[in-house]
């Protein structure tokens, strides 16, 4: 608290106060109210004003902020050692001056008063803001005002909309560097060329198709940046700027290279058309281009390059092209990239001798060049995923290799006496090798690292002949072949091993002897074999951190938690019955999966003591769900972390979605961050749900789901994202028409396939820039596509969600397919990009086409992957579907018709039909003691129900009934589920008219009534059942059959109540309780038989739901909101009801057993909707 005087001090209306005063950073604070920090704060910046002694007061210093309506503030300090402490401090901020400011993203529409105080700015940074360059408020400060600063050096105002080039910025001598891209700009003006110190100057992703002569009055320009306009040449004022090397003109709109133009320009070294739509290469003379150097022309539309021309090219990209043929120069060349073309013919001439790294991949090579045997510096030579059957001997003799990837060819072996070799790395995965070179690791003495995983190995090289060993292998991937027990002693050759995978072998055992002798080991991966205990001795191991040993037949825990580094523990899918712990787990522990132990039983103090890992996971115990998972399909998950130990995915799994009969899987893929992910598998499913409610079109609500949540991202979605791939399996039952559908939907590198009659149904889409509809959207939008391949260097996904400071470049819009799914199909995979970029959709249907198991099966996608090659985090999700083809309706396929939808009551959700032609002559339909209509009309489990509870059971006919010379409708066929129409025994399908009742229970209002033919209930309403199916015939040809049918195929159908089995027990349906006496409903109790078909009795006098068990009662309305009948009026209220049922059901003579049969059917249909009574 100083005594503070604001102004001139000559001024006498300017007196002394008491005032709080604050040196805050770069600011002098200074307080409007007396003894108080509330209220108004005047603010003074320092940097670039001054401080000065007033010598008419003691202790009193004056305050000078800087610019041209600079204020001062007079403070008087009590002491003379205040008064030194600020003097000192106040001087070293005065004597600062701004040389940078970084304004960026911060949504300024002009530019800000205080960035004026200091005119010695040099740097400045304005980009991705909405400045303009007159704005709309007459005291706001625009563009034009830039040139006040006279010292500025660099100025970026890039991705401001700016849509006209801001003239103000040629009137700063000073700039050399300008930013100005994507601004929407479509001409530069001639005044540029006043801008002589310009050296670097960015145009990139504009629409601009000239450029001004003037620009050769800028001797100094060394950059310019053109990449993403509409040039569909190369601008001549070009040839005039000497001071530029590179020419970077990526992404425009060139169609033809003329090299004759290349030519007028002997100062450019380095050509950038990358992203064009190049077709051809004219050259108009022969004459050689000597100043070339570098040429990069990947992501056009070449279909043959002849670069002989280029003589002294050193390095050359020409991928994701379409050559077939590929001539180069090799005098000087160095580097060459041409992966994913369609190579037959690499020619290089002369011999490359300084060729150091070579790319090929993805192609369609035979056999490998033979000058590439003579290449004497080559280094890294990537041939795979070709069609390579066999590798030159004189390619292991190159002194200089040292890496050499030939994995995904057709190698049936490998070169059989090698010399001494120096490759360092070798990967021969996805081949036919039944071997390898017998001394292969005894010549490779420097060998780091060999993958030979996806061959047909059955044994293993030694490494060496006697006790001593020279090897220095550090990684061994041997994945997915066919090695046995024998092969384990030869790994001790190797005592230098850290990594060893050798999953989906042979393997019975691994000796402990041998496993002693591997002390450096770090990371095991001995999963699918065949092992019943891993070896004690992995307690040498004292360096191990990963143990994974699912899909084995391990009965003992192992002693694994006595390893002091040891972080990730896999013993899923097992036959562990206990669990051995230390008193304390190991420090760093923080992954242990014991799920699909089916025997493993944990006590209470071996759980807590679990639980206290980061994550632990154990199968739940089973139990009660009224809305148990259906039987056919069952699903299994699993995530596994990259790069540092970092889960950047995330899996979602609802067996039971919306409490309905659907299902809701997703794979969330994060890349490099964890936070996305997480907020996609906490949030997208209740979104989702949300979307359901507002229409049922599939594409529509998918879409609506994703843009949702891209908005519900919130700031964590500004500058993150991550890829995501919902499934979802649906069937509206109140849709006659609907059928079961798959519906997936994705963006970014997650995808879905559906293994249907064993092939590979892609239903996702991976949107990125090689995409080339993709391509032409980032381009009108002017985004950058970086050399790596990224938007703005950010993502290689141009679908995403997050991310949205690139919009809309990036979106959020996803990928939607939907599909019908049918008896054919078997399973369907989720996964993240680690996953698919690792496995191809055909090898992961084949993996797992087999495993009986979801879990295992998505484990061995896991660790296929993961010895594949991938670092990243995984995460895949493997639903199995089991679909039989009496689950299905086809009675409408030779009519054309849609096809029926199944039940959705009885037969399990997760299918829809069958589209098998039926023959037209009729469906032989098995008698009731072959199983048939026993199975058609019995008791359901939960396991095959949802909580929509319906019954799509038909009454039990006699087998003469159910003849398929039966008189009813011989022209029409018939599925296994709808054989005949039978009035008495129709299929039963749940129809938009709803009785609400909070007071019904299972459609019985006593033990002594049988439920209402036509009318049933799921707890919580009476629901009316109308046939769908087979409605076709006359009213009069279905009373003429009636006559014909027995009085014993009259009985009642099946009520299916709520059923209140246990969760987690699929359990196949009783067919023991049919019967034509009563019905045995599925909570056990029997239906007896009884005439009474009134609707309201049934749904008014049906004994209240119990809360408790595993339902949530139905809402009780309250006593005091509930009609009551005066006691004066009940007498007469009986009397009127008796009277209606009477005109209803007019009195009869005795009927004959026939007529029994159509009077109560005639009844049923006869029943009113509403009975007019006096209440």
């Amino acid at each position: 608290m100083y005594n503070v005087r604001k102004g001139k001090m000559q001024l006498p209306v300017n007196r002394w106060t008491r005032r709080q005063v604050i040196l805050c950073g770069t600011c002098l604070i200074v307080s409007s109210v007396k003894d108080s920090l509330t209220g108004k704060m005047h603010v003074l910046p320092l940097i670039g004003g001054k401080v000065e002694e007033v010598k008419k007061h003691q202790h009193c210093l004056a305050f000078s902020s800087s610019g041209p309506q600079s204020q001062t503030y007079y403070i008087c300090f009590d002491t003379f050692t205040e008064y030194l402490r600020w003097l000192r401090q106040v001087s070293k901020v005065a004597s600062q001056r701004i040389s940078s400011v970084d304004l960026s993203c911060c949504s300024l529409e002009h530019l800000p008063a205080n960035l004026f105080y200091s005119q010695d700015l040099t740097h400045l940074n304005l980009k991705q803001n909405f400045l303009r360059q007159n704005p709309s408020l007459p005291a706001a400060r625009g563009l034009s005002e830039l040139q006040r600063f006279t010292k500025l050096k660099s100025l970026n105002l890039s991705s401001n909309h700016l849509g006209d080039f801001p003239s103000a910025v040629c009137s700063i001598p000073t700039l050399a560097e300008l930013n100005v891209s994507c601004n929407a700009l479509r001409a530069v003006p001639a005044a540029i060329g006043a801008m002589h110190n310009l050296q670097t100057f960015l145009l990139d992703g504009n629409f601009l198709q000239s450029l001004p002569a003037e620009l050769e009055n800028m001797p100094q320009l060394s950059y310019l940046g053109l990449s993403f306009n509409e040039f569909t040449d190369i601008p001549e004022v070009l040839e005039k700027l000497t001071a530029m090397d590179k020419l970077c003109m990526s992404g425009n709109r060139m169609e033809i290279l003329r090299v004759q133009a290349l030519r007028r320009m002997p100062h450019i070294k380095h050509v950038d058309l990358r992203l064009n739509i190049i077709r051809k290469l004219i050259a108009d003379e022969v004459d050689f281009l000597h100043h070339v150097t570098q040429l990069d022309l990947r992501d056009n539309k070449l279909g043959d390059l002849d670069a002989m021309i280029f003589n002294n090219i050193e390095v050359l990209h020409c991928e994701r092209n379409q050559l077939v043929t590929l001539n180069i120069c090799g005098y000087f060349l160095k580097a060459l990239y041409a992966s994913s073309n369609e190579l037959v013919q690499l020619d290089v001439y002369p011999v490359p001798n300084y060729l150091s790294f070579m790319d090929v991949s993805r192609n369609c090579l035979e056999n490998v060049p033979e000058w590439v045997c003579e290449s004497r510096k080559l280094e890294v030579l990537d041939i795979g995923h070709n069609q390579i059957c066999e590798l030159p001997a004189r390619l292991f003799c190159n002194s200089s290799l040292r890496k050499l990837l030939a994995g995904h060819n057709q190698l049936a072996k490998l070169p059989e006496r090698l010399e001494r070799t120096s490759v360092e790395v070798l990967d021969v995965q996805h081949n036919q090798l039944i071997e390898l070179p017998p001394n292969l690791l005894m010549k490779a003495d420097s060998l780091r690292f060999l993958n030979a995983s996806a061959n047909k190995l059955e044994t293993l090289p030694p490494a060496t002949l006697s006790e001593e060993t020279s090897s220095i292998l550090q990684e061994l991937y041997l994945t997915n072949n066919n090695l046995t027990d024998k092969c384990v002693p030869l790994l001790t050759g190797h005592p230098h091993l850290k990594i060893l995978h050798m999953a989906y072998n042979r393997l019975q055992s691994f000796p402990a002897s041998k496993m002693a002798k591997l002390e450096e080991l770090e990371e095991i991966d001995i999963s699918g074999n065949k092992l019943k205990a891993i070896p004690t001795t992995i307690m040498n191991c004292r360096r191990m951190h990963t143990v994974v040993a699912h899909s084995n037949c391990i009965e003992v825990f192992p002693e694994v938690m006595q390893l002091p580094e040891i972080k990730c523990v896999d013993l899923s899918c097992n036959e562990l019955s206990e669990v051995t712990l230390p008193e304390n787990l190991p420090p760093k522990l923080q992954e242990l999966d014991l799920t699909g132990n089916p025997r493993l039983a944990l006590d209470h103090k071996t759980l807590e003591l679990l639980n206290n890992i980061r994550c632990f996971k154990i199968d739940q115990p089973s139990s009660g769900d009224a809305s148990g998972a259906p039987a056919v399909w069952s699903h299994g998950y699993t995530e596994a972390s990259g790069v540092k130990n970092k889960l950047c995915v995330a899996a979602l799994s609802v067996n039971n979605f919306r409490d309905n009969r659907e299902a809701l899987y997703g794979v969330f893929d994060g890349d490099r961050n964890v936070e996305v992910p997480y907020l996609l598998q906490c949030t997208m499913s209740d979104i989702l749900a949300e979307e359901l409610q507002k229409t049922k079109n599939e594409e529509e609500y998918m879409v609506n789901t994703f843009i949702v949540m891209q908005r519900k991202l919130g700031t964590a979605g500004q500058k993150l994202g991550g890829a995501a791939v919902l499934c979802h399996i649906k069937h509206d039952p109140m849709d006659p028409g609907g059928s079961f559908t798959l519906t997936s939907a994705n963006v970014g590198k997650c995808q879905t396939v559906l293994c249907r009659n064993g092939k590979p149904l892609p239903l996702s889409r991976s949107y990125v820039i090689s995409c080339e509809e993709e391509m032409k959207r980032i381009k009108q939008h002017k985004a950058i596509v970086t050399e790596d391949g990224k938007v703005n260097g950010v993502t290689e996904s141009t679908r995403i969600l997050g991310y949205t400071f690139l919009h809309p470049s990036v979106v959020p819009r996803p990928h939607v397919q939907s599909v019908l799914l049918t008896p054919q199909d078997e399973f369907f995979i989720l996964g993240s990009k680690g996953l698919w970029d690792s496995l191809s959709i055909e090898e992961a249907v084949e993996a797992v086409r087999n495993v009986p198991d979801a879990l295992a099966a998505t484990k061995k996608l896991c660790t296929l992957a993961q010895s594949y090659g991938c670092h990243d985090s995984i995460s895949a999700v493997v639903v199995q579907l089991s679909v039989t083809e009496d689950s299905f309706c086809c009675c409408e396929l030779s009519a054309g018709g849609s096809v029926p939808p199944p039940s959705p009551g009885t037969f399990p959700p997760s299918v829809n039909m069958v589209t098998k032609d039926r023959p037209s002559d009729g469906l032989g339909v098995p008698s009731s003691s072959s199983g048939m209509a026993s199975e058609i009309s019995s008791e359901l489990s939960t396991s095959e129900m949802s909580s929509e509870v319906g019954s799509t059971a038909s009454d039990e006919p006699p087998s003469g009934a159910l003849n398929e010379s039966s008189p009813a409708y011989p022209n029409e066929p018939r599925c296994m589920l709808h054989p005949v129409c039978l009035s008495n025994s129709f299929q039963r399908q749940l129809s938009s008219a709803t009785f609400s009742s909070a007071f019904s229970d299972n459609g019985l209002d006593s033990d002594d009534e049988e439920p209402i033919e036509g009318v049933f209930s799921n707890g919580s309403r009476v629901e009316v059942e109308v046939d769908i199916h087979c409605s076709r015939a006359k009213e009069k040809e279905r009373q003429q059959h009636l006559l014909q049918v027995p009085a014993e195929a009259s009985d009642e159908g099946i009520v299916i109540s709520a059923n209140e089995d246990e969760q987690g027990l699929p359990r196949k349906a009783d067919f023991s309780a049919v019967g034509t006496i009563g019905r045995r409903r599925a909570n056990g109790s029997v239906a007896p038989q009884e005439r009474s078909h009134n609707v309201i009795e049934v749904a008014t006098d049906a004994p209240l739901r119990k809360p408790g068990g595993y339902f949530a009662a139905p809402a009780q309305p309250d006593p005091d909101d509930q009609f009551i009948i005066p006691p004066e009026l009940e007498e007469e209220v009986k009397e009127i009801m008796k009277q209606h049922q009477e005109q209803q059901q007019p009195p009869q003579p005795q009927p004959q057993p026939q007529q029994q049969a159509l009077q109560r059917q005639f009844q049923i249909d006869q029943l009113p909707d509403f009975y007019d009574t006096p209440l």
